[in-house]
């Protein structure tokens, strides 16, 4: 689309931004949203003209009347929730795309080596958990590793192992992405042989009405980190205009901002496998519904709800306007 139409389109709402007299925390986070998806678009396709540098200027006021005014600093985390982290998700739907093609590949890797490899489940889960598990699935328990601990202490470990891994898989991704990859790598391998394991004993249909009660959201979690990686990680690689360190300075905050934002969920998958899972004669249908519950909100809360909320906010079609062009 051509710069006039372009500010054809909008100069009447910018100016209508211009003199707002609001101070109600939600409409004006709508306004900048809206007005940093403007900025965006012009960055993009008129960097260097005066509509960039007017929407810049217009964009920074707005951002200092939403983020200095102390009263609203609840709001903030609602909006962040609300509005900031799902346009994260959508900006960045390719890398999650991307993370979940990767893990999906090593996860099924690490089945296909359990399957041809006799010793290959022992390599990745060690000697002691396959003979405890193998002991329990004698015992008719198989999966009493889950009842072996206390629940607070499990979660506490848990919890602790998981959020650890969370932060590492993102800031990873700052050596070219290569160290996202291989922690996708070694979770996916290790969750495909361990997921074989049960498949191999007959009791696959088993291991997902119990093992995935907390695994759908643990690994939903190692994925959405993965994308923060690989945020990172195309900032290193891929700086286009921008200069590196303002590209790697960019990425860095889009990435810990995802990852940030999927810290609560490591931590109720957490409760879920230290107080939920343990619980492994729950009948069938509340097992199902944990398990689908988990899966619908992830699916929403980082696909659909982004989409819709990009769509609302968004007045112009980039898509659409660039096929103009």
């Amino acid at each position: 689309m051509r710069e006039a139409l372009f500010i054809k389109q909008n100069s009447e709402r910018w100016k209508q931004y211009e003199n707002i007299e609001t101070h109600n925390p939600d409409e004006l986070a709508d306004h900048f949203i809206t007005l940093t998806d403007d900025l965006a678009y012009a960055k993009t396709f008129y960097p260097q003209s005066k509509t960039t540098a007017y929407l810049n200027k217009l964009a920074g006021g707005f951002h200092q009347s939403i983020y200095t005014n102390k009263k609203e600093k609840t709001n903030r985390i609602i909006l962040y929730w609300k509005y900031e982290l799902p346009l994260l998700f959508k900006k960045h739907h390719k890398q999650l795309m991307y993370s979940f093609i990767f893990f999906t590949v090593f996860f099924f890797i690490g089945i296909l080596s359990a399957r041809y490899d006799d010793n290959f489940v022992r390599l990745i889960m060690g000697d002691r958990y396959v003979n405890m598990t193998n002991d329990n699935i004698a015992k008719g328990d198989p999966f009493g590793v889950y009842k072996s601990q206390n629940s607070y202490l499990m979660f506490y470990m848990i919890a602790k192992n998981n959020l650890y891994i969370t932060v590492f898989n993102y800031l990873s991704g700052i050596f070219f992405a290569l160290g996202t990859l291989y922690v996708l790598f070694t979770n996916g391998v290790m969750i495909g042989a361990f997921e074989y394991l049960f498949v191999s004993k007959g009791l696959g249909l088993q291991s997902i009405l119990v093992v995935w009660i907390h695994g759908t959201l643990e690994i939903s979690t190692i994925i959405i980190a993965g994308a923060a990686g690989l945020v990172l990680g195309k900032s290193v690689i891929f700086p286009k205009t921008y200069k590196r360190v303002v590209s790697i300075k960019k990425g860095a905050v889009e990435g810990m901002k995802i990852t940030v934002g999927i810290l609560p969920i490591v931590v109720i998958a957490a409760i879920f496998e230290s107080f939920v899972t343990r619980h492994t004669e729950m009948p069938v249908w509340l097992s199902l519904s944990i398990l689908g519950g988990s899966f619908f909100f992830i699916i929403w809360y980082v696909v659909i709800y982004p989409i819709l909320l990009f769509k609302t906010l968004n007045p112009v079609d980039i898509n659409k306007d660039a096929t103009e062009r």
